[in-house]
């Protein structure tokens, strides 16, 4: 066995990393992609490696010099028109090597587990190509298979079509070819393809075209939880470093990403806080019939908007202004504060956070669970004077929540004291009895014209991509200072659109809450029979949970996310939990619940 790797391309799209350097001599995490790849194949029982250099041949050979003579006898392959060329080039350059012996075909680009090597060396077949299952960060040559795993067609970039994608699979580009396979196929129709096609072409076409036989021998060989990464630019180059970081580092650049996790095939994100059941399939299908208008057309602007959102929740239109997300009129609102506003603790950070901290007066709850009531705020507060009044409602992390009447109880007190109230009642949806639980009503707001309703869309309407979010008060001049504030097209064309149509969805909204609310109580019993957890009750579509020894809260979310690629929120480093160990679980739909339970109880023993 021999292994052939194709290292000849510029690898333009990585910009200044590739200006001097060939594309595997980029480093991730700091190793460089061909010595990676080099110790790799240094573990196997191999005759040769024969790399196939072009750009900045030399600087490659010169590094990678004489070590690695004790482990592995390297040959190169020299193709001197790399800029004119493409792989079926540089792989024709070596198909005497190929004929000599079985192979393994490597592209340099390429960063994967160990164990890819032992899945198909281990494989029977003689012809196998490495696929994965297609998904959306895929680039190149994609292949379709049969019931038995042959590859019946290999689809171009030009053929590529998106409504076909559950069929595709991506290859690896790690390929596993016979001797004979090399001698009486491939090299054959490599030379005939060359003559007829060109040079500058992909040499996965030569296998396109033998597959058409009625007798091709090649299969693929599907990978399943392996990890592997094709790095073509900066961004997959930062994709690939945390894929492939060390387990407290691969957690910290996963946390600084705050989102985006859909990048990631597989992983379960119990980290941020969506509906798990909401938006129905209705109402994407909506979505998506005119995704081409919604695209391609300005939004408008905020009068408009405004008028939609007043319409979404039945409030006036000079009481209500949207935001690209809760976080935009957050920042807009906080901005303005001046001087004492008073926070519970824990809570949400991002409004102390925009405050200076001598500003900022915290009441922190007695209990372990972090609960208080309305009264235990006015007696803080009564004690120790602000200005402004922050309630998060259901409070986040802790779950604990407040009925209407004594949050109206506290909203009365502050009027009465001219404190301006800011109640955030972003999960408030998912509260018992949630209908009867919103301040987005008229009249609430005109009872109590000192206080602010803010709620994120994101987080109980299931839709963060679009970025939504709506502050609500009868304070006509306060409101009017934020639509002033923001830009003048602050919401794009598809959150627009769907506040426009969220009216005809209400009762598949209901529906999906209180399936939610079905869901939390299963999900509660679950989590309470882990042992090395403590369960807080919550009002809200998440979890906080002590967690005991052994583990500690770090070492559970590490854990989880090296074992299962399941992510949590890790809360012991927020201040108000001093130390201790405490985690925050969303609560996702009933499969995904069930995946982290059975994940939790792995870790038992």
């Amino acid at each position: 066995m021999q292994a052939i790797i194709l290292a000849a391309g510029m690898g333009r799209r990585l910009g200044e990393l590739t200006k001097n350097n060939t594309k595997c001599m980029v480093e991730v995490n700091g190793t460089k992609l061909i010595d990676r790849l080099l110790l790799q194949l240094s573990r196997l029982d191999l005759k040769r490696v024969v790399i196939v250099v072009g750009y900045e041949g030399k600087k490659l050979r010169e590094y990678i010099g004489t070590r690695y003579d004790h482990l592995l006898h390297i040959e190169y392959v020299n193709n001197p028109v790399y800029d004119k060329t493409n792989n079926i080039y540089s792989l024709a350059l070596t198909k005497e090597q190929l004929q000599e012996d079985d192979t393994l075909l490597i592209e340099s680009d390429l960063i994967f587990d160990e164990e890819m090597f032992s899945l198909i060396l281990g494989n029977p077949y003689p012809n196998l190509a490495l696929v994965a299952k297609y998904q959306t960060w895929m680039d190149g040559t994609m292949v379709c298979l049969d019931g038995e795993n042959n590859i019946v067609n290999f689809v171009p970039k030009k053929a590529f079509n998106y409504a076909d994608t559950k069929h595709y699979y991506k290859t690896v580009n790690i390929y596993k070819f016979s001797r004979d396979f090399s001698r009486h196929k491939y090299v054959p129709f490599l030379e005939a393809y060359s003559k007829a096609v060109g040079n500058n072409e992909y040499y996965e076409q030569v296998l396109r075209v033998i597959t058409f036989l009625d007798k091709s021998e090649l299969k693929a060989l599907p990978i399943t939880h392996e990890k592997w990464y094709e790095i073509d630019d900066i961004q997959d180059l930062d994709i690939a470093s945390t894929l492939f970081a060390e387990d407290d580092e691969q957690l910290r650049l996963y946390m600084r990403r705050f989102g985006g996790y859909w990048r990631f095939p597989g992983m379960l994100d119990f980290c941020y806080l969506v509906n798990p059941y909401f938006p129905s399939l209705r109402m994407r299908d909506e979505m998506r019939a005119n995704f081409d208008t919604l695209l391609t057309e300005y939004p408008s602007g905020m009068y408009v908007n405004s008028l939609l959102a007043g319409k979404c929740f039945g409030v006036k239109q000079s009481y209500i202004v949207p935001g690209n997300g809760a976080a935009e009129l957050i920042k807009s609102a906080m901005e303005h504060v001046e001087g004492k506003i008073g926070v519970t603790s824990p809570t949400f950070e991002e409004y102390p956070n925009r405050c200076r901290p001598e500003q900022v007066v915290t009441f922190k709850p007695a209990g372990a669970d972090f609960a208080y009531t309305a009264q235990d705020l006015m007696d803080f507060f009564g004690a120790h004077p602000v200005d402004v009044l922050l309630l998060v409602n259901p409070d986040n992390p802790s779950g604990n929540f407040l009925p209407l009447a004594e949050v109206c109880r506290l909203a009365q007190w502050c009027s009465e004291r001219n404190v301006r109230l800011i109640v955030d009642e972003s999960f408030v949806d998912f509260s018992t009895g949630y209908p009867d639980n919103t301040l987005l009503r008229n009249e609430l707001l005109e009872a109590y014209p000192t206080m602010m309703v803010m709620k994120s869309i994101s987080k109980s309407y299931g839709v963060p991509g679009l970025r939504l979010g709506v502050l609500a008060s009868a304070d006509e001049a306060l409101i009017a200072r934020v639509k002033k504030d923001v830009a003048i097209w602050n919401i794009n064309s598809f959150a627009e659109f769907y506040m426009q149509i969220s009216n005809k969805y209400e009762a598949d909204y209901r529906h999906a809450c209180e399936k939610f609310q079905v869901e939390r109580r299963r999900f509660f019993g679950a989590l309470q029979a882990i042992p090395f957890l403590r369960v807080i009750p919550s009002e809200a579509n998440y979890f906080l949970c002590e967690v005991l020894p052994p583990f500690t809260s770090h070492g559970l979310v590490a854990s989880l996310l090296k074992r299962h690629n399941i992510l949590l929120k890790d809360c012991s480093t927020k201040r108000a939990f001093d130390g201790r160990h405490y985690v925050r679980i969303a609560i996702r739909d009933h499969h995904d619940n069930d995946s982290l339970v059975a994940a939790l109880r792995s870790l038992i023993s």
